[in-house]
């Protein structure tokens, strides 16, 4: 799909943007529990069973779109996401972004993000919209990618 020279560990690497699909499923659930279960977030999986399910369900949506980062056919990061309708088009919403947690703060996100900006302008998407909690990195990094925070908004739940 996309393809970007960086520099990695004091070397050129080539970083490939692929589609998240069946393929890397597995891997992607692995990196997923990896990830979350450490600080910040520490998030505690009853089973793995529920991360694939979690998987499953955004694969079977007609919607999805997800993308994996991949350095030497190692999948390091990956990004779920789907299709938004919206009366001025289509956005793509991120559910869930992660880079493996050994090879975070490498600079490989910020080329994964905006490697996937490219991509879904592409596709002829308008926009990029997530969320997350002010009190992670994980904002400052949005931010420093050209996230602006929609302070008019809120998040309910129910």
């Amino acid at each position: 799909m996309a393809h970007k020279v960086i520099k990695f560990e004091g070397s050129d690497v080539i970083l490939v943007v692929d589609k998240l699909d069946e393929t890397v499923k597995e891997k992607c659930v692995d990196i997923y529990i990896d990830t979350f279960s450490q600080e910040p977030w520490n998030d505690i999986f009853s089973s793995r069973q529920i991360v694939v399910d979690f998987f499953d369900n955004h694969l079977d949506n007609n919607y999805f779109l997800g993308y994996v980062a991949k350095i030497k056919e190692e999948v390091v990061g990956l990004c779920i996401g789907m299709k938004k309708p919206w009366i001025k088009g289509m956005e793509y919403y991120i559910d869930e972004f992660c880079i493996s947690h050994s090879f975070q703060n490498k600079g490989i996100g910020t080329v994964f993000i905006k490697t996937i900006e490219d991509e879904i302008k592409k596709q002829g998407l308008n926009g990029i919209l997530l969320n997350t909690e002010r009190q992670v990195p994980a904002f400052q990094f949005y931010v420093n990618n050209g996230f602006n925070p929609l302070n008019e908004l809120a998040i309910l739940a129910k």
